[in-house]
């Protein structure tokens, strides 16, 4: 059977010159032998769908912390809608559809309880953390304690999905644009939702520009990214669109992002996430016993870090009322 080798063939046959074919990968880390079915980057998007840093974002806050709901987004849901809104632009492109989706499914797996808000508490106390690199730190190290052994250009359009970074591949950059798609539409669907803004209260330039509904937006985005981008070297946006998604999203830090409703649990978030670290750092021995192992080779600030950060938001919280809430006294 050369099933591998029929699809390698078939990307050589109908990808865009521009688009980057599984046979041509950088390769990996370590070597390994490859699968008799399932390209190299076929192989990364599995290798994180069944990683637990992958399930763990379901439990992980997008802008909401904590929501009473059942329809706001998780990281878990936004790492979704990113990947489908980034196969669409890359089967649309003839690029590389297996590369895209492993690279939107692992963008985030670094990223801390709390969304944000934890990324930030988590920067005050070890200066540098961002979560992009976090995720790069993820699937190179820490998952399966050794990592995932991933492919270069997955774990370059990881670590540069967001930031001054550019990702060298034009799966990553469709990548880095379908995530800012994604949590502009969806953060401002879940801010009506949640009473936070109106329909009126959106700038009314950038609609008239994208639509006035949730998929009308998306669909204008990404059909101009299609359009702007055929047969183009790089990723972009017309001028216009580019405008209106630009304001939407300067719009969102102004209402939603900084000070709003939404935002009112963060203090208490940043505090969980600070306490915990403090904690664990004078307290190395309750670490777990797999981090406990990494200290000698990492340091105990890193360690205490990656502990951290790989926690969701109940797990946090449960480990804060667990070290600094008082419990009740039995009584015989």
């Amino acid at each position: 059977m050369r099933l591998r080798e029929y699809t390698e063939e078939l990307e050589d046959r109908t990808l865009s010159p521009y688009a980057c074919r599984s046979r041509d990968t950088r390769g990996r880390k370590e070597e390994e032998a490859p699968c008799s079915v399932r390209t190299a980057f076929q192989r990364d998007r599995d290798r994180i769908i069944h990683s637990k840093s992958f399930r763990r974002l379901k439990h992980k806050t997008q802008v909401f912390i904590i929501p009473e709901g059942d329809h706001y987004r998780t990281r878990l849901t936004h790492t979704l809608e990113v990947a489908q809104i980034a196969r669409t632009i890359a089967r649309a492109l003839r690029l590389n559809e297996d590369l895209t989706e492993a690279i939107a499914l692992g963008h985030d797996l670094g990223h801390t309880p709390f969304g944000h808000t934890g990324e930030e508490a988590l920067a005050a106390v070890y200066p540098g953390f961002r979560h992009n690199e976090q995720s790069l730190r993820v699937v190179e190290l820490l998952e399966g304690g050794r990592g995932l052994n991933l492919t270069f250009e997955v774990r370059d359009g990881i670590v540069n999905h967001t930031g001054p970074g550019q990702p060298l591949t034009l799966e990553g950059q469709v990548v880095k644009v379908a995530d800012r798609i994604a949590y502009i539409n969806h953060d401002i669907d879940d801010a009506l939702r949640g009473g936070i803004l109106t329909q009126a209260d959106l700038p009314r330039d950038c609609l008239d520009i994208l639509g006035d509904h949730h998929r009308d937006r998306i669909n204008a985005m990404v059909l101009d990214l299609i359009r702007t981008s055929w047969n183009q070297p790089e990723i972009r946006m017309g001028r216009d669109v580019s405008y209106a998604m630009d304001k939407l999203r300067a719009f969102l830090f102004e209402r939603v992002y900084l000070g709003s409703e939404a935002k009112r649990e963060e203090a208490k978030a940043r505090h969980v996430v600070q306490y915990l670290f403090q904690y664990f750092v004078a307290s190395p021995e309750a670490l777990p016993i797999e981090y406990r192992r990494k200290v000698t080779d990492f340091g105990l600030t890193r360690v205490v870090c990656d502990y951290i950060a790989g926690m969701t938001d109940r797990y946090a919280v449960a480990q804060f009322e667990r070290l600094f809430i008082p419990r009740g006294f039995p009584l015989f």
